[in-house]
């Protein structure tokens, strides 16, 4: 039997049932990033959503959840994780179901940013419970090798699920079948949660939260305006003065503040560091790679949305085996390695698939336009995924305090969210742009179908056999422009990941400011 210091008792099977439960949490909140990719074709047709619609019912969710993960760690730490872990998952119930039957894209979009909200609730508990739960060392760090591995499985089942789904059900199945889920970890959780009630002596700092979150929205609002074709100016400076004035504020309160949302020292050690920035970009570019490849796959290999559920998959295939190994791993030889290497073998991976894609490689190879050509490349993005991730996750969680894991988990996971939503958000962009600068229509076509790929298909549908062909045929060759970009950046991106990191871990670690005696409960 092991005891906490908080006087909970829990033995060796008990620990390893609590991660599964909240593993099950994460999984929700991961599915749910990508579960959309491939249902959004269809949905798009059934709520008529514009361009701009479809962008930000994909960005709703991770940028509300990013603007609130600090504020809500900070939270956990005050009411206790347990609490937290509960009331999200309650959350994400009921937002699911909203979503299920949202009647309009408005609607839709407001349904996935209640949805963050109660993922952000979740999110920080998952992994300050691990913290907090495993003490010895070897074991918490294969637990959060798990955590990190279950991560990248939920990305990559997302596409899967919505397309086994629509398969045999409406796009609204895609969010009710949480709601069972939630259910059965809200029961389990409730058992198997240490019932910690956190120190109440730690404020909590909504204006804080506001302030970030006007920051980060304001950054992302300016760079989707930026990379849309013919985007305002003004429209782009208010958001870059909003995104300025919210992040300066919310660092002068943070200065001031005697519990602040985040302690600025914590940055200032290079493994912490290291796993920030290694999380962020690994995720900029698996986030970034996975919704041009679906879209590819649907509208110009022509696939279903289960086969390409079923593809994308092959990413958490080759992350499985490394993420687990990589857990213990960590301890015996340190993050550098594992994630300067996992970085690179996933820009290895990302280039491969690009060089395996005809139409859009820039090196031309005699091999056919199958699917089945991507599956090395996508292995070895996963293979290194697994490494990357679960290394970070360690060098962050293993090198904080546990009094200070509710922040921790929360910076680590606004990393995850931010590179993620930036990769969609620049790369989705970017697509776009390019489909529109460079698609030439045949005669007669549509002016609609300069505005995507989706919309030429549509357009085809009411055109005769030889004009819809010509249509279609450039309209793929646009994309397949942007979709070329959109992976060659993504490899450039993993591979700056992996230099900036291999620095950062070169440096000697700091007497950490922030390591405070930690209190005694």
């Amino acid at each position: 039997m092991r005891h906490g210091r908080d006087g909970w008792t829990m033995n060796g099977a008990r620990r390893w049932w609590l991660l599964a439960t909240v593993s099950v949490g994460l999984l929700l909140i991961s599915v749910d990033n990508t579960v959309l990719y491939t249902a959004l074709p269809t949905l798009t047709e059934d709520l008529h959503a514009t361009a701009s619609q479809k962008l930000w019912i994909i960005n709703a969710y991770p940028l509300v959840m990013a603007g609130l993960l600090l504020g809500a760690g900070t939270l956990g730490d005050r009411v206790g994780h347990k609490r937290m872990f509960l009331a999200g998952l309650a959350l994400f119930g009921i937002a699911s179901s909203v979503a299920a039957f949202a009647p309009s894209a408005a609607v839709l979009i407001a349904a996935r940013a209640f949805l963050a909200v109660g993922a952000a609730a979740m999110m920080p508990a998952t992994l300050s419970l691990i913290r907090t739960t495993f003490e010895d060392e070897r074991e918490r760090n294969v637990a959060i090798g798990i955590w990190g591995t279950v991560s990248v499985i939920g990305i990559a089942l997302g596409p899967i699920l919505g397309g086994l789904l629509l398969e045999h059900f409406w796009w609204g199945s895609a969010f009710l079948i949480n709601v069972p889920v939630v259910a059965v970890a809200l029961v389990a959780g409730a058992i198997l949660a240490p019932g910690a009630s956190g120190r109440s002596d730690k404020p909590w700092d909504p204006i804080a939260s506001a302030q970030v979150m006007a920051g980060l929205v304001g950054l992302v609002y300016a760079v989707k305006e930026a990379a849309r074709p013919g985007g305002e100016a003004t429209h782009i400076a208010v958001a870059l003065v909003v995104a300025a004035v919210g992040f300066v504020f919310f660092i002068r309160r943070q200065r001031r503040q005697e519990h602040p949302l985040l302690d600025f020292a914590l940055l200032r050690d290079p493994r912490i560091m290291s796993g920030i920035v290694a999380a962020a970009l690994a995720m900029f570019g698996i986030a970034g790679i996975q919704l041009v490849l679906t879209q590819r796959l649907q509208l110009v290999v022509g696939l279903g949305p289960l086969e390409t559920g079923l593809l994308v998959a092959v990413v958490a295939a080759g992350s499985l085996p490394t993420g687990a190994v990589a857990g213990g791993l960590v301890h015996r030889h340190g993050p550098r390695p594992l994630i300067v290497g996992g970085l690179l073998v996933s820009a290895a991976g990302a280039l491969l698939v690009l060089l395996l894609t005809p139409g859009a490689a820039p090196i031309p190879l005699p091999i056919p336009d199958h699917p089945a050509w991507l599956v090395p490349g996508l292995l070895l993005l996963g293979a290194g995924m697994g490494l990357a991730m679960t290394a970070a996750s360690a060098a962050i969680m293993g090198n904080a305090p546990a009094h200070r894991a509710g922040m921790a988990a929360s910076v680590e996971e606004v990393s995850y969210e931010l590179g993620s939503l930036s990769g969609v958000a620049i790369l989705g962009s970017l697509l776009g742009s390019l489909y529109t600068a460079t698609v030439h229509l045949p005669a007669g076509a549509p002016a609609a179908a300069e505005d995507g790929l989706d919309q030429a298909h549509a357009a085809a549908g009411r055109l005769p056999a030889d004009q819809a062909d010509s249509l279609l045929e450039a309209a793929r060759d646009a994309f397949d422009n942007g979709y070329a970009l959109a992976l060659a950046i993504s490899t450039l991106v993993l591979v700056i990941g992996a230099l900036l990191t291999a620095r950062l871990l070169a440096r000697p670690a700091p007497v950490a400011e922030a390591r405070e005696k930690e209190p005694v409960a």
